[in-house]
């Protein structure tokens, strides 16, 4: 990582609402937990009557909880891709002679 890159995350974390625990518990949520707390942090920000500091807090866990959830997703889509990739370099030798001296 650059010096920028860590000056950077320094300052957002210096500004950020979202707590060390906060943070920990988004990165070891299962999916469904994280779409389902992202729905509620929304609902929270569009029913308004919120703090400036209590709106903020609530975007930034809506985001935090937006990267989780997008970043399960994007593991599962590389598992299905590298499934089908090997499942179609396994059929292509299927019933072959090359395939049976393995």
């Amino acid at each position: 990582m650059s010096d920028e890159t860590k000056d950077a995350s320094a300052k957002v974390d210096a500004i950020s609402t979202l707590s060390n625990e906060e943070r920990a518990a988004i990165n070891a949520m299962p999916y469904e937990e994280a779409r389902e707390k992202l729905v509620q942090a929304v609902k929270a920000l569009e029913a308004g009557g919120l703090t400036l500091d209590q709106s903020m807090h609530q975007w930034e866990l809506g985001e935090a909880l937006a990267k989780r959830a997008q970043g399960l997703l994007a593991a599962v889509r590389a598992k299905l891709d590298a499934a089908q990739a090997e499942q179609s370099a396994t059929a292509a030798t299927a019933g072959t002679q090359s395939n049976l001296e393995s």
